[in-house]
This record gives structure tokens, sequence and C-alpha cells, in this order.
């Protein structure tokens, strides 16, 4: 008599017999890496944890700081089966990539200096380490990768050792390297640097596989910082504090991450030979994408990456940053603050947010303030959806250049002085409040497109701009798109947009409030299908989700329903009685 086991109960004993192998490795500042990662003899370094960790398995590491720069060697194998790095629940768990300094000898007044061994830094020292790159402007001095910390924040780096001693009014660091020491001189206003507080770039990194393929990895709830990353253009290796390395199916969540001396988190381009000789040409990039795709550039080996709940600030260049790695990803939920605020050097890759390549990737309920640009889509932007974010105190808030489409914006705040600046063609604005400018530029360089929902290329060719869609949108300034785009009006499809005289908005912290004025003559609005919006013209695609079906633009900022015959314009579908200040950050609905 034969016997049959269920599909149901065959799947459940294959999940048993996969969960009940797994491993879950303790690390704690009291532990030993000669032990064996138990609860009640927990490992000492991260890793240690790492090089024993196995697909399915968790590395649970305890309250303290780590003074390490984590390399995963390996990862997990498919999305049930990965590696999962976690902070243990309600501990303060920091991985950071300084040491403190002491033997700080005084000057004169608030000037101090220490001599540091060459050997403490290992092989890596940052303040011998020039940050350097493709599209990048050092403004005629020199810039380290180093950086000098002081009760929590940074110093800027002087551009001479004099500037320390007469620059009063501003603490600075400049160091010195010999065959021998680092020597760093700082002035420290009106404090003792002995008495502790100081610390100093030591690691480039943080988190980070130094190989790529490292698949499907974890990484939750820690606080990451101080990293002496370099410069991450798109034609080279994107290093960051915390980095996929030509990766597929990590999960970066729930953590904070500060103080990168250039990008917070990069879903990046791989290295090698070729980086960082583009001629800084768009021919240059386009070779890179070729060879990209010779090096398995493709949805079942590179992205799908969650970027979700994390805090990123205090970074040079970019908060989250990705080349062509970033495909099929989705980034929803951060907060993103304090991006290129020193403003020692420059370059084309400043921003909350820029990545190149942005394939079916979801941008959604983010927080983006004080940067440069709030959200940069450079190159390839298709099927990418930019939705329900707040943008505010940026030099811009979107910016997309040479992309052909199509890619959709929608139910967004767009708070800043120039809104959006847009170089590229086949995009769609829906249901947003833009407060500021449209500025457009012209571009005249061959950029490709693919076929739907794939890295296979498809063409190459000019964007022209134009070939845009502006649907129930509120503006602030009443002409603003009819300007811009008056020389591509039959390009233009526009309506149901309307113009508010009054927007509030109120902050207090991390919290965010919006009161509108009631709307002036508000034009007759029609709901906003993926029919309507029609192809992008240059792809012949359709707006759809990264699952082929058609966007659906049916629910408001909140995610309710919109009226399915005359929606409200902007992002919130206002009921009656909703005219006060509205909490929109958090995204929760919320009135008052």
């Amino acid at each position: 008599m034969r016997h049959y086991t269920s599909p149901v109960l065959f799947a459940f004993l294959l999940l048993y017999s996969i969960t009940a192998f797994a491993t879950t490795y303790h690390v704690s500042v009291k532990g030993n890496d000669r032990d064996r990662g138990t609860r009640k003899r927990p490992l000492r370094t991260i890793t240690a944890a790492a090089k024993l960790a196995m697909p399915g398995d968790t590395i649970l590491v305890h309250q303290g700081i780590y003074r390490e720069q984590v390399d995963p060697p390996r990862g997990g194998t498919a999305p049930g089966r990965r590696i999962t790095y976690l902070a243990a629940h309600g501990e303060k768990v920091t991985i950071t990539g300084s040491e403190q300094v002491k033997g700080w000898h005084r000057l004169s007044g608030d000037i101090w200096e220490v001599s540091i061994p060459n050997s403490f830094f290992g092989k890596f020292n940052p303040y011998n380490d020039l940050i350097h790159g493709d599209w990048f402007d050092d403004m005629d001095r020199q810039h380290h990768t180093g950086a000098v910390y002081f009760n929590g924040d940074w110093l800027p780096e002087a551009e001479k050792k004099e500037d320390v001693y007469i620059t009063a009014d501003k603490a600075m660091w400049f160091a010195e390297v010999n065959a021998t020491y680092t020597t760093i001189s700082a002035r420290f206003k009106n404090a003792d640097p002995n008495t502790g507080g100081i610390e100093i770039n030591v690691r480039q990194k943080v988190f980070y596989p130094e190989k790529t393929g490292i698949n499907y990895i974890t990484v939750k709830g820690f606080t990451l910082c101080h990293a002496a990353t370099n410069w991450a253009p798109p034609t080279a290796e994107q290093m960051a504090l915390i980095g996929t390395n030509w990766s597929k199916g990590w999960i970066i969540e729930d953590n904070d991450i500060s103080y990168s001396r250039c990008s917070g988190i990069s879903l990046g381009k791989y290295g090698d030979q070729y980086d960082n000789t583009s001629a800084n040409s768009a021919e240059g990039y386009v070779a890179t994408i070729k060879r990209a795709l010779a090096n398995g550039w493709d949805k079942e080996h590179v992205g799908g990456h969650l970027i979700r709940n994390n805090t990123v600030s205090h970074c040079e260049q970019a908060g989250i940053v990705g080349s062509l790695g970033c495909a099929f990803s989705t980034v929803t939920g951060n907060t993103v603050h304090d991006i290129f605020v020193q403003r020692l050097f420059d370059g084309a890759e400043m921003a909350g947010i820029k990545f190149h390549g942005a394939i079916d990737v979801i941008i959604s309920h983010n927080y983006i303030y004080h940067a440069q640009r709030g959200i940069w889509l450079d190159w390839m932007a298709q099927g990418t959806r930019v939705t329900r974010n707040i943008l505010r105190d940026n030099d811009q808030d979107i910016f997309v250049e040479v992309d052909h489409g199509p890619y959709l914006v929608d139910n967004n705040f767009l708070l800043s002085a120039i809104s959006v600046l847009d170089d590229s063609e086949g995009g769609a604005f829906v249901h947003n409040l833009v407060a500021g400018k449209i500025d457009r530029g012209l571009q005249d360089r061959l950029t490709p497109y693919f076929k739907p929902h794939s890295t296979i290329l498809a063409g190459i060719t000019a964007v022209k701009t134009g070939d845009m869609r502006y649907y129930n949108n509120i503006f602030l300034d009443a002409d603003t798109v009819l300007n811009c785009y008056a020389n591509t009006a039959p390009l233009l499809k526009a309506a149901g947009n309307i113009y508010m005289a009054k927007v509030w908005i109120t902050t207090n912290g991390n919290k965010v409030w919006v009161q509108m004025d009631k709307t002036a003559s508000p034009l007759p609005t029609l709901p906003v299908t993926a029919a309507l919006l029609g192809n992008a013209m240059v792809p012949d695609l359709p707006f759809e989700d990264p699952y082929g079906k058609p966007a659906e633009l049916d629910l408001d900022y909140f995610g309710r329903h919109r009226d399915n015959k005359h929606p409200v314009p902007g992002p919130i579908e206002l009921k009656n009685g909703e005219t006060g200040l509205i909490s929109i950050w958090p995204v929760v609905p919320h009135f008052l």
C-alpha cells in the first residue's frame, strides 16, 4: 500500500526542515571570537559571526559599539534563505568606521594637534586618500576621505593648515601624512579634545561586501556611521557606508545611517579597470552600460533591493546612490536629510536619492529635505514611479535627466523653490502639489531605452524633451507649466490642473503638516488612468507597474479612494471639513 504526502503537508515539512536547522549567532561586546556564538557564549565581532553564518542564519547583535568594517563573505540563496544581520530588539547597536583618538596637545588657544602612527590605520589611511572620480569637481583644492568628529558632528576639512590658525570663528581640521605619522591639527572651540568625544575616520566602509554577487542579505535595526567613502560616480564602483556591490535581493531597513564622506547607501555598480576613465562623457557611460550588460546586469542577477524605513543623513554626495544596480528596487518610508551641506566640493551626483538606470524602481513615502537635489533620476528611468513623497527645502526637488520614460510622478508634495527640473520625455506628473517653479532644459545625448520590465536594450536615441503629461496637479505658480512647455505644446497633455493661492507648511522635529487654501475656480477633472496617459513616445510603452499591470491612480496620498468621476486635484482627496492642518508625515491620516 502506497502512502502519499499532500502538497500542503510537504511544503510544511520542507519549511520546518529549513527553519529547524537555521542558526542564530549572538554577538556581544562582552563576547569572545573563540566562542560558539550562543546566547551564553557570544562572539565578540560581527565579522566573526559573518564567517560562520550560512543561508537561513541570523546574526543577532547586542547593545554596544562595534568598530569594524563588516565584509560579508557570503549571502543567502533565495528570499526565504537569506542571511540576516539584526540588532537585538530594544538595544542600541552601533557599527562605526571611526576610532577614538586621545593624546592631543594644545598648540595655542583652541588649536590642538595629535600625531598618530600610520600603523594605526593598517592598509588604508583616509588622510592620505584623495576624493576623486568621474564628474567630481574638487573646486580647486584637495579633499580627503578622512573626517574628524567632535561631540557627534563632523568638522570641515581646511584647505590649508594656516586656515586652522586664522579662522577663529570656525572649528576645522587639517592632516599631514609622512612616512611614519599622520598629524592632525584642529580647532576645537572652547573644548579640550582629551576629555572625550573626538573620533576620526579609519575604515573606508562600514557594511559592504568586497566581492560582488553576495545576494539576499538583510541589515536591520542598526546605527551605522562614520565612513571614509570615496566618490561614487555612475561609471565606477559605487562604494558607500553600506552598499550591495552588484548583488541581488538585499533588505536594508530600520537603520540610522549617517556621516559618510560621500554616500550613505549604495545600490551601485561593480568596479573594474575602466573605473573613472569615461572622460566625463555620455559616450563613456554608454560604454559602461554595454559592459554591465555583459557582466550580468539583468533582473535575475542584480538589483531587486528593498530600502525601507531608514534615516540617512550627513553625506556630502548622496543619501542613496545607485547606477544600474538599483534596477527593480523599492525605496520607501525613508527620511533623507542634510545631504551636501558642507559644500566644500561639488559634482554631478549630489542628491538625496541619485539613480542611473532606475528600471521598474518604486520611490514612495520618503521625506527628503536639506539636499541639493531631492530625487535625481539620471538616464534610463523606465517604469519608474515616484509616489507619495514629501520634498522640501532642497535646491531642486525632482530632476529627471535624459530619460525616455515612461515614468510616473504622482501624489507628491514638492515644496521647494524649484520643484521640477525636466530634461526628459515620456513622463507624467499627476495629483502633485507643486509649490515652486518648473524648469526645462534641452539635451542632445544619445541614451538607451529597453524592452518592458527588463534590461534588454531596445534602442539608443537622443532625448528631444516634451512628450509630457500634467493632470490634476495643484500649482502655486499659475503659469509654470504653460510657460515651460510653450515650444512643445503639441507634445504636452495637460488637464485638471489648478492654481492655489496659498499653502502653509508646518514642521516640528520630524513631523510635517500642510494647510491648503480654497482652490481658485477648479477646472473639471477626470480620473487619471493608464489609458489616459497613453504610451511614452520613444519606447512606445504604457504606464505600468513592475508586474506589467496598468498603473492605478485611484488612491490619494493617504491611500484613500478618490472620487471616481471628479477627483480633487493635488495629493489629498480633500473631504468636507478637511481644511485645517493635515498631518502628512509620518504618513498617518490625521486632521486637526
